[in-house]
């Protein structure tokens, strides 16, 4: 795949809406379903809190995972989405 100028200022313009994505929400709220997934993927981690109490709850009860991310990844993907957009400005038109 040859990456060219279009694409490289699509990726920039998608890296610079999830950064204002990330800057503008304080918290996401994952589902049943991918709180269960990523309790799986935990589990066969060797950093893993393997207690009963939370094996049990997520068996017993309708789990949902709040997320924060970190207020500097918004600030790092702004960024990036903007140095690959305007890089590719100036990047030669395809022939």
């Amino acid at each position: 795949m040859d990456i060219d100028r279009n694409r490289y200022f699509m990726f920039g313009i998608i890296l610079f809406l999830l950064g204002l994505q990330f800057r503008l929400v304080d918290s996401f709220v994952l589902n049943e379903n991918s709180t269960r997934a990523l309790h799986r993927f935990a589990q066969k981690s060797k950093i893993a809190d393997n207690n009963l109490a939370t094996n049990v709850y997520m068996q017993v009860g309708t789990p949902k995972k709040n997320l924060r991310p970190p207020s500097w990844l918004g600030f790092v993907l702004l960024t990036v989405g903007g140095v690959m957009s305007l890089h590719a400005m100036v990047l030669p038109k395809r022939q």
